[in-house]
């Protein structure tokens, strides 16, 4: 009984260290799991990361390109009549002195269509061709054709009742002096999932930086939470496969643009939810150049809490 007491004592410790061994291993495997589940967050955060980043460097890449907004050397609104325009101080619309065109031709503003006149045979093209008389602007048509010559580039604009001459140089010194646009680090918090709500055939008025207000179509409300309270943005839709938000929050004329910022957002599907990324949010042309027509945020879609995402405010023009 002694040697069976003694022999009963010692498997007993052996027991409980293969009980302990075995708890150690289990606990060791919750924290590899638990290690490799964080370590899978952090790869998905640095995925998120870079992929805004990208985002972030084809917006740089859009403003730089010909049709971006650093390139922007006027904006000239049209009379009814005759409008003459070249590089001549005694004209109309005076383009940049480095043309050296003095005297190019004219516009012709008649109702709501503008006719381009040019003096001078084979100075203006477009589209890879010469041009001497043409239409600059019909209504009737989705795409106004643009001219060039030399390094300037034009294109008529409609902005409600009022007709100008958009004008780009692409030898402008925005394009050599532009080293990017500050903004906030980028934080998932701000990636939210919205709620949308359909309002069919709702308009709501928008009104820009020249005064004007038209009605716009807004096809639905986006609803989402921040930090436990509910906000609201009304979406409006210029074609394609996006929505476009206007909005403005607490950190506008402070550490954003004073005005307001955009941000574009898939359209929804059936399921009736849209993901809302504030860190693409992104400035106005307005903040690039002083010739640019931006519509302001409607009333409903200033917040009133900071948004800390997206892009900071650009006030080097």
């Amino acid at each position: 009984m002694i040697i069976h007491q003694v022999i009963s004592d010692t498997k007993e410790p052996a027991s409980r260290m293969l009980r302990v061994r075995s708890f150690h291993m289990v606990l060791w495997g919750m924290f590899a799991l638990i290690a490799a589940s964080c370590s899978t967050g952090k790869e998905a955060d640095a995925d998120y990361i870079a992929t805004i980043d990208q985002w972030h460097n084809k917006r740089l890449e859009a403003l730089r390109s010909e049709r971006g907004w650093l390139n922007i050397a006027g904006l000239f609104w049209l009379k009814p009549g005759i409008n003459t325009f070249g590089s001549g101080q005694d004209n109309n619309l005076i383009f940049p002195s480095t043309w050296g065109v003095q005297q190019a031709g004219y516009f012709m503003l008649s109702g709501d269509t503008v006719s381009q006149v040019i003096a001078t045979e084979g100075l203006v093209t477009s589209n890879g061709m010469a041009v001497k008389e043409s239409i600059a602007f019909n209504p009737d048509s989705t795409r106004q054709p643009i001219f060039e010559s030399g390094t300037l580039r034009w294109f008529v604009i409609r902005r409600d009742n009022r007709f100008g001459v958009r004008l780009r140089d692409l030898n402008h010194p925005n394009l050599k002096s532009f080293e990017g646009i500050d903004r906030f680090p980028v934080d998932a918090e701000y990636r939210v999932n919205a709620k949308w709500e359909p309002t069919p055939g709702k308009t709501i008025p928008i009104t820009n930086v020249l005064g004007q207000t038209t009605q716009q179509p807004a096809p639905g409300t986006l609803i989402f939470s921040l930090n436990d309270v509910e906000y609201r943005l009304d979406a409006l839709d210029e074609g394609g496969d996006e929505l476009f938000i206007i909005f403005g929050d607490a950190t506008n004329a402070r550490t954003t643009y004073g005005a307001g910022r955009y941000l574009y957002v898939p359209k929804p599907g059936t399921e009736n939810s849209v993901i809302v990324d504030f860190n693409k949010a992104e400035n106005p042309p307005c903040a690039f150049t002083e010739f640019a027509t931006c519509p302001l945020p409607p009333i409903q879609n200033v917040l009133d809490i900071d948004i800390k995402a997206g892009e900071k405010n650009y006030d080097h023009h």
